[in-house]
């Protein structure tokens, strides 16, 4: 079995994705960007991907929603929570930092250490943690020692040589990265478990409430919703809900049933064992 996660190594994406194949027969595959990686599963270059949907303090991994909602047609599998501990790490020959690196989230998780102790230094994003860390590895100095730095994880710092001058750095101790394995095929029912769909709504008053009136009535727990713009009108959105239970269960596959004949669009991701942490 391959799976792929969003590489180079070193990310909490790899992190994740050995979490899941622990006892498991498979080859971890990195891709450069999530793009890529759930394009290898969709059309079958890789069996399943391991990618990042949100995050405890910045919210959404959009381009993972958006392309659940319009360019594959893949369902979760599982879902792996993990624990989120960024470090700023340097090369062992510089002494100044005069640009930091790091994917866009990792910056948001820590911009208050970043605005405490290096409010005057550029920020380049980069597609993973990972990639900030081996581009300081790789970057040449200046005659000053003027080097750079990356916001990453302790497994970059050891996989390229790095040391880390601030451990721990991001601004809420909870943080943490809920990640997804994409598969073409549905997961095995369990007994816990939760189901994750998708869904528009008429733009008119109470479309919205109506949908999740019938979650109420069928005594259904949402756990998580999310919106993202719809790319046909402005003002128009599609939703992302998860639900206790499997789709298979007499309530959820009535309630489910309701929720279609009143949508717009709909589109199930399937349902998955609910994460051990929850």
């Amino acid at each position: 079995m391959k799976i792929g996660f969003l590489g180079p190594k070193g990310t909490f994406s790899q992190q994740a994705a050995e979490i899941y194949i622990d006892g498991l027969h498979a080859e971890l595959i990195q891709f450069a960007n999530i793009a890529e990686l759930i394009f290898a599963v969709n059309n079958g270059k890789i069996d399943e991907a391991v990618v990042p949907v949100e995050n405890s303090i910045e919210g959404p991994v959009n381009v993972t929603l958006d392309m659940m909602a319009w360019d594959v047609d893949l369902k979760i599998k599982r879902e792996i929570v993990v624990p989120i501990i960024h470090n700023l790490m340097v090369n062992k020959k510089q002494k100044n930092i005069s640009l930091i690196l790091s994917h866009p989230q990792a910056i948001g998780q820590c911009r208050e250490f970043l605005n405490k102790h290096y409010p005057n230094i550029p920020i380049k994003y980069t597609y993973s943690t990972a990639q900030a860390a081996q581009l300081v590895a790789e970057h040449s100095f200046s005659d000053n020692n003027e080097g750079w730095a990356a916001i990453a994880a302790q497994k970059a710092s050891e996989e390229y040589n790095l040391v880390i001058t601030h451990r721990s750095i991001q601004d809420k101790s909870n943080n943490v990265t809920r990640f997804i394995v994409l598969s073409q095929y549905s997961a095995e029912k369990t007994e816990n478990s939760k189901t994750s769909i998708i869904f528009s709504t008429e733009n008119k008053p109470g479309s919205l409430y109506r949908i999740l009136q019938i979650l109420h009535l069928w005594d259904i727990n949402m756990t998580r919703i999310e919106s993202r713009p719809a790319k046909n009108n402005l003002g128009n959105y599609i939703f992302f809900v998860d639900i206790e239970g499997h789709w298979e269960d007499d309530d959820i596959r009535d309630a489910l049933t309701m929720i279609k004949r009143k949508t717009s669009f709909f589109k199930m991701l399937g349902s998955y064992p609910i994460n051990s942490a929850d």
